[in-house]
This record gives C-alpha cells, structure tokens and sequence, in this order.
C-alpha cells in the first residue's frame, strides 16, 4: 500500500493494517520528513485518543492529514505506532 498526496509517497508498506476501511501504515514506513506535530486529538469510543500531524509537501499543508494512537486502548492495541491518513491523502495498493 502507498499513501501518496501532492505528488510524493509519504508511506508505503506491504504490512499495514485494515480498520474500518483506514489502512494503518507502520511508523517506520511513513517518511517523516513530510510529517509535523499537531495539537489536535480526538477520542473513539473503542481505540481511544487519537493524536494528529499535518502533511507537508513542497510548501503545501494539508492540517491534520494523519493520525495515529500513541497509546490506545487495549481493544486496539495492534495499531500501536501505526499511521492512518485522510483529508485526499490517496491509499492505493
């Protein structure tokens, strides 16, 4: 699986994992160069807190474009350091 968004692949990955039809892309295949921290979270009534990081590319920023459970809850544990995208970040095979 790729994520690709303003032309670059910011994540690629032949391990990532489906939930609810997000593809969760390991931490060490996403190129974090792309990838800035931000402020916003919101909570799942089952995974838990979900943090967030804009995608950058070539000066264009797309606000929270990624997120990712730094610590979820036990019930989605396997998503641990894992990265979903969204906001027309294409995920393609």
């Amino acid at each position: 699986m790729k994520a690709i968004w303003n032309g670059k692949v910011i994540a690629e990955s032949d391990q990532t994992i489906n939930i609810e039809g997000n593809q969760y892309f390991p931490a060490e295949s996403v190129k974090k160069e792309f990838l800035t921290g931000s402020e916003t979270h919101t909570v799942c009534h089952w995974k838990g807190t979900a943090s967030y990081y804009d995608v950058t590319v070539d000066g264009q920023t797309n606000k929270d474009a990624a997120w990712y459970y730094p610590d979820p809850s036990a019930k989605a544990d396997k998503i641990k350091d894992y990265v979903a995208f969204w906001r027309g970040v294409e995920v393609k095979n």
